[in-house]
């Protein structure tokens, strides 16, 4: 056997299991349901030229990977990349191989002759199974587990098996020391107090913290499947103290994570009793004079829930709003990024017949379908930190309010499905009815800033921007670097990442093509957006002495109050 031909006659049986292994998983995946009366799946073709190509590479990379061996340099990916791998011939060569499998299979789910969601469905599964069979996420294979369960005598064992009790016990996985934080304690933590509440939510007022305020109060609506304190983590990040600081009377909607008593909520009565009803009462608080109208802010799905209800009141001839603020929100959802591959007919359908009548999404459910999205770093990540190795996760409070999760009503949640990821009807006039009303996005002629994160996987850019198309009066759309929640929140004493504005203030029909025209800046969005939202805020009078407003808006409980505290 010459030199050259033994990486291929050794790698010639892994060729041929990987191609026999896909055949069997499509064939598998074609007959699913066949027997139950579902119709049958597309059946999959490769182009041959595409499949002889990842062939060709595949044994090109093999061969290298063997005449290498051991001498190989360390695998980039940093599931791989410490010290002990490099020093673990086994471990190292096992890392090795995988990486080459998934470039592989990855490369295969592109070639296969389906349609655009077709190919991100396969994907998704495959890059799922590619994370969870990582050598990394066994001890038989981890040079870094191995190491430290030697180094400590078998202690990093023990007390990964503790952490794993400890996490079966609580019902999820820990990401961070959730002992070491408490909402209203050391995260949520600026001074206000609630001054309403119903069945939906809780109204945040802010104290002051300078002399005088601008005449227009400021409500911010952030997004129901989330805790608001988001935007309150710590003083030195907080968006909501930031607002404060720059001299605006704020007011947060703090919503009540559901339990069974709210099991037949809808949309409607998030529209009317929620977004509606803070919208009205800020105003009978804090409206001056005959003008009444407010800032208003949404974030994510708030800001959708926010469009909704402006829209309702546009309809009954009401325009409560001097100015309107997104954040990474959709009003259009033609573009939904990776969430797409969850929405079809037989998906909604069957949440419907689920809970479209009654019933409860459970928090549980949001947070693992979030969390999978990004499995390497959300899921076994900690998987190998917590249990292989026995170590406890860092004090993190970003990571603390990620595993605080709310759940959902169940007809809300099925509504939102259909009318808006799977039948977009919210972005055409008329399409939907909605707390009695038609619902005409284009009838908020207010101002707007409208802001998108580059990297957001969850509102992708193009689907926030698309909001400039929807709305009337004067938009401004800024870009910001980073992802859903890192572009977000990203104060300037930070002086971290860029912004990209447009300063002709064209708003073509693409974000492609804004971007062509806009300009980077360093640092943080939030002093433009500050000082657009002052052109929006009115005269400044003397900022008020108390909460709330007469005997029946009053301060009831110290902010954050008591809603955001339940757990789901």
């Amino acid at each position: 056997m010459t030199e050259q031909a033994a990486p291929h006659d050794a790698f010639a049986p892994f060729q041929q299991a990987l191609g026999q292994g896909w055949r069997k998983a499509l064939e598998s995946f074609q007959s699913m349901g066949a027997a139950g009366g579902a119709p049958e799946m597309p059946r999959f073709t490769f182009a041959p030229d595409k499949l002889q190509a990842i062939q060709s590479q595949y044994l090109a990379d093999a061969g290298a990977l063997w005449r290498d061996g051991l001498t190989a340099k360390p695998a980039a990916d940093r599931r791989f990349a410490g010290e002990a791998w490099a020093q673990n011939p086994l471990s190292s060569f096992a890392a090795a191989v995988y990486l080459l499998n998934a470039r592989t299979l990855l490369g295969m789910a592109e070639a296969i002759e389906a349609d655009a969601k077709t190919r991100a469905r396969l994907r998704f599964a495959i890059e799922q199974w590619l994370a969870a069979s990582s050598p990394s996420n066994s001890l038989a294979f981890n040079a870094e587990a191995q190491r430290k369960a030697l180094e400590s005598q078998g202690e990093s064992i023990a007390r990964g098996v503790q952490n794993l009790v400890h996490d079966i016990q609580q019902g999820h996985l820990s990401m961070t020391d959730e002992s070491a934080f408490e909402v209203g304690r050391n995260v949520a933590t600026t001074e206000g107090a609630v001054v309403f509440e119903n069945e939906l939510f809780q109204l945040l007022e802010y104290k002051p913290l300078t002399a005088k305020v601008y005449e227009r109060p400021f409500l911010l609506v952030p997004p129901c499947i989330n805790k608001f304190y988001i935007l309150d983590l710590q003083p030195e990040n907080s968006l909501i103290r930031f607002a404060v600081e720059q001299g605006h009377r704020v007011f947060v909607v703090s919503w009540r994570n559901p339990d069974e008593s709210m099991r037949d909520f809808t949309w409607d009565r998030y529209i009317e009793d929620a977004a509606i009803k803070a919208i009205h009462v800020v105003q009978e608080i804090a409206g001056e004079g005959k003008d009444k109208r407010i800032n208003a802010l949404g974030f994510c799905v708030g800001g959708t829930i926010l469009g909704t209800a402006l829209s309702v009141l546009a309809a009954r001839g009401e325009k409560p709003a001097a100015s309107v603020t997104l954040l990474t929100t959709l009003l259009d959802f033609s573009d939904t990024g990776i969430l797409d591959i969850f929405i079809d007919e037989t998906m909604v359908q069957y949440r419907e017949q689920q809970m479209g009548q009654g019933g409860m999404l459970p928090g549980s459910d949001l947070a693992s379908t979030f969390s999978f999205l990004r499995p390497n770093d959300l899921v076994w990540n900690y998987v190998v930190g917590n249990y292989l190795k026995g170590e406890t996760p860092p004090p993190f409070d970003l990571l603390y309010w990620n595993s605080d999760a709310t759940n959902l009503p169940g007809p809300f949640y099925a509504w939102y499905l259909r009318n808006t990821y799977l039948e977009n009807k919210l972005a055409t006039p008329n399409a939907l009815t909605v707390c009695g009303e038609k619902i005409d996005l284009g009838r908020i002629d207010v101002p707007a800033y409208i802001y998108g994160s580059r990297e957001d996987h969850i509102v992708p850019i193009g689907g926030a921007y698309a909001s400039t198309q929807l709305l009337k009066g004067k938009r401004r759309f800024v870009m910001g670097a980073s992802g859903h929640i890192a572009g977000v929140i990203n104060p300037p004493v930070k002086k971290k990442r860029s912004h990209w504005i447009r300063e002709d203030g064209q708003l073509p029909a693409t974000q492609a093509e804004w971007l062509a025209g806009a300009d980077e800046h360093p640092g943080s969005w939030w002093t433009d957006w500050s000082q657009w939202l002052k052109t929006h805020a009115g005269k400044q009078i003397a900022a008020p002495k108390a909460y709330g407003r007469g005997k029946q808006y009053h301060a009831s409980e110290p902010a954050p109050g008591r809603y955001v505290k339940a757990r789901a």
